[in-house]
């Protein structure tokens, strides 16, 4: 696949983010920043609704620590996944 789907959630083991990739750490982000994964996931992991939204907070589930930063991203861009 040359392109994720938009909220995509992918373990790494980079110590960094992806370009157009968001560490799935809880952060709150504006809606206008990225409407398309906000259409997809809404409010379900935090924000106001209608102005912002959250990322999941995915940092417990992986084995995150600052000397081996293995963690899960959130694609922000990519194909809009849609329904068979």
């Amino acid at each position: 696949m040359d392109f994720p789907f938009i909220g995509q959630i992918q373990l790494f083991a980079l110590g960094f983010a992806p370009m157009d990739w968001k560490l799935c750490d809880g952060t709150v982000y504006p809606i206008a920043q990225n409407q398309a994964l906000y259409a997809l996931i809404g409010n379900k992991f935090g924000g106001i609704t209608g102005q912002t939204f959250a990322v999941p907070n995915l940092l417990k589930a992986s084995a995150y620590q600052a000397s081996r930063p293995m963690a899960y991203y959130i694609a922000m861009t990519g194909l809009f996944p849609t329904p068979n």
